[in-house]
């Protein structure tokens, strides 16, 4: 049984926690979100417009994958007037990100090399 709320999505009534883990965690599994990522950690604040030259997609995929990480709680939105500057939003962000690489270094070949998770 689901809940009907306000939000953009549906929650079972008691959700267990490993399924909210599992759902932050798709929040992830997008490589242009993770680009996005891995470009506000290094340049700290980004336009939509400056990731959008940077990546070399369509701004509303990038305004799209943005709202999704901003909802996740991944990154925030800074107003300067008419400009929307995009950045991480908790360090802890950076630390998942730094984590990943540190254990992708130790099984690259074999996540290279898995069928369980086709690339799309």
């Amino acid at each position: 049984m689901c809940v009907v709320s306000a939000a953009p999505f549906r929650l079972p009534t008691s959700p267990l926690p490993t399924d909210l883990v599992a759902k932050y965690f798709r929040g992830l599994g997008d490589p242009i979100r993770l680009r996005i990522l891995e470009l506000l950690r290094d340049e700290d604040e980004l336009t939509v417009n400056e990731l959008v030259a940077r990546l070399g997609v369509p701004q509303p995929k990038v305004s799209n994958h943005l709202a999704c990480l901003r909802w996740c709680g991944f990154v925030e939105a800074r107003r300067e007037q008419r400009t929307v500057f995009n950045r991480i939003a908790d360090e802890r962000v950076i630390a998942i990100l730094d984590l990943a690489q540190a254990l992708l270094a130790d099984n690259e070949k074999h996540v290279a090399a898995c069928c369980r998770f086709e690339d799309k």
